[in-house]
C-alpha cells in the first residue's frame, strides 16, 4: 500500500442508530418529520382545510400578528375567516404565508422557487414564514424535487430556485460556504393530508 493510500485511508465511522436501515424504511412523511423537527421547524399536522384555518389563526394570535404577507389567491381563501390584515407586497418585516414547490424529507428541507418568492432572495424576506403545504409534495431527495420542477413546469422552469433548512434564526450557521448567507427562518408548517 502505498504511503498516500494510508494516508487517506481513513475507517468509515460507523452508522448511529438514527442512521440505520431502520430510519431508512421509515416512510417518507415520518422521515421528513423527524429532520424537520431537528432543524428547529414547528410542525402542524392537518387532515381537514378547517383544521389548517384555526391552526394558522392560532399561530396569528400566538404570535399577535396583525397584518401578513399573502400573495397566492388560494391561500387567501383559507385566511378568509380569520381577523388578520393581508398584503401582497413582499417586504423584510411582515410574517409571510406562502406555499412551496417540495417538501425533502432527506434533509428536512423546504424548497421554494420565483412561483413564491418572485424576484427576491429568502435572506430577503421577513424572519416569521408560515407554509402551506401538502403531503403530495413530499420528496426523497433534492434530486427529486428538481425533477418535480423540470417536469411540473416544462418549457417555462421557474428562477430563483432555493430552500430553507435551518428554522432558527438565532442560529449560528457552521459551514463557513454559507457565510453572511443565511436562510434561516422561525418557521411553521401547516401539513395538510391530500393523499
Amino acid at each position: 500500500m502505498s504511503f498516500f493510500k494510508k494516508l487517506f485511508n481513513t475507517p468509515k465511522p460507523k452508522e448511529t442508530k438514527e442512521d440505520s436501515s431502520d430510519f431508512q424504511n421509515l416512510p417518507i412523511d415520518q422521515i421528513f418529520v423527524k429532520n424537520f423537527i431537528k432543524n428547529s421547524g414547528k410542525f402542524l399536522y392537518c387532515t381537514t382545510l378547517q383544521e389548517v384555518s384555526l391552526n394558522l389563526k392560532n399561530i396569528i394570535q400566538e404570535n399577535s400578528w396583525d397584518t401578513i404577507i399573502c400573495n397566492e389567491s388560494d391561500l387567501l381563501k383559507l385566511i378568509k375567516t380569520i381577523n388578520v390584515k393581508t398584503t401582497s407586497k413582499l417586504n423584510g418585516e411582515l410574517p409571510f404565508f406562502v406555499s412551496c414547490e417540495h417538501l425533502i424529507a432527506e434533509n428536512g428541507s423546504i424548497l421554494f422557487s420565483s412561483n413564491q418568492l418572485k424576484e427576491l432572495k429568502i435572506s430577503e424576506l421577513s424572519d416569521n414564514f408560515i407554509v402551506y403545504a401538502t403531503t403530495s409534495q413530499l420528496v426523497n431527495t433534492k434530486g427529486e424535487s428538481l425533477t418535480g420542477i423540470k417536469t411540473r413546469y416544462q418549457g417555462n422552469i421557474p428562477n430563483n430556485i432555493s430552500a430553507i433548512k435551518n428554522y432558527n434564526p438565532n442560529s449560528k450557521e457552521d459551514d463557513f460556504m454559507s457565510y453572511g448567507n443565511t436562510n434561516a427562518k422561525n418557521l411553521y408548517l401547516l401539513l395538510f393530508e391530500d393523499l
